[in-house]
């Protein structure tokens, strides 16, 4: 009776682990063995578009391809991104980076407009640049706020864009680019006002013209596509941060798969095929990044 018990309780346990425990992070080798990519993707602009393409998505695909797997994709969103790559969740204490708690991981690199941050620098391996962005200050078309002249003098631009914001509210997302934390607008008297309800950025600019807010905060390839869609209804007041990479980011401990991703993405700018990508998802972006897009493989 011992025995039986004993070993019903180590299948229990075996059940129980198998079934609750997360999924660990794999490098290279382990995707290639499993066959599968999984790509964590956010339904944001045009990187993921939700419909099953988007920019990253096709980058991805051909990523997968590259390395010989199947692609797939898993829709996550910003506050839980992190997470579903690694398994823990990011806790930030001030200038303090921690990982702390245990969750599944469901999938194996995220690519989906995601800006390269100091402190998610802390926990992931980033890829080089695939796009270039910055983040701009957006008011109602009918507001009474004045664009800045703007000048070849960005860090004056920004402080002059930073100066109009005064004590007006501002609607910002905590632990996206649009975090008022990361462009030193806490504790400055602006009036913040989080964004909850969703965490979809798509949704910043219908909030703003609900008058949730007199301001919001915009990263450059969504507001493209946002001064398109709601055209006369809104307007950029100016910048609030410096010129911004966004990239694909890895597992620390997914070096290899991290550099083949830099390889393919040097073959398919080499190609053309990148510069397709960019003019089907983002046509007019180079305009307003030339020195990135002039960059060479």
């Amino acid at each position: 009776m011992r025995f039986r018990k004993t070993c019903s309780t180590v299948f229990l346990a075996a059940v129980l682990f198998g079934v609750f425990a997360p999924s660990w992070a794999a490098d290279l080798k382990e995707i290639q063995a499993r066959g599968e990519l999984r790509h964590l993707g956010i339904r944001y602009a045009n990187f993921v578009t939700g419909a099953g393409d988007g920019f990253d998505v096709e980058l991805t695909q051909g990523f997968a391809k590259h390395i010989g797997v199947k692609y797939s994709l898993v829709y996550s969103d910003f506050y839980n991104v992190i997470r579903d790559l690694l398994g823990k969740d990011v806790v930030r204490k001030g200038s303090e980076v921690t990982l702390e708690g245990s969750f599944p991981v469901k999938g194996d690199m995220i690519a989906t407009g995601f800006t390269v941050l100091p402190w998610r620098e802390a926990v992931l391996l980033y890829s080089k640049p695939t796009f270039p962005s910055q983040v701009l200050l957006v008011a109602r078309a009918n507001s009474n706020f004045t664009p800045i002249k703007g000048s070849p003098d960005l860090i004056k631009d920004i402080k002059e864009t930073k100066a109009i914001i005064g004590k007006n509210s501002l609607l910002i997302m905590e632990r996206t680019c649009l975090d008022p934390g990361n462009y030193g607008l806490k504790g400055t008297g602006i009036d913040l006002k989080s964004y909850t309800r969703s965490t979809n950025l798509n949704e910043m600019v219908p909030a703003l013209l609900n008058k949730e807010a007199e301001l919001t905060l915009l990263d450059v390839p969504d507001a493209i596509l946002d001064l398109k869609k709601w055209a006369g209804q809104i307007k950029v007041i100016g910048p609030v941060s410096e010129h911004q990479d966004l990239a694909a980011a890895f597992p620390k401990d997914a070096p290899e798969l991290r550099k083949a991703f830099d390889e393919y993405l040097l073959k398919v700018k080499a190609d053309g095929t990148y510069d397709k990508l960019v003019d089907k998802y983002y046509p007019g972006i180079r305009r307003y990044f030339p020195e990135f897009f002039a960059r060479k493989p």
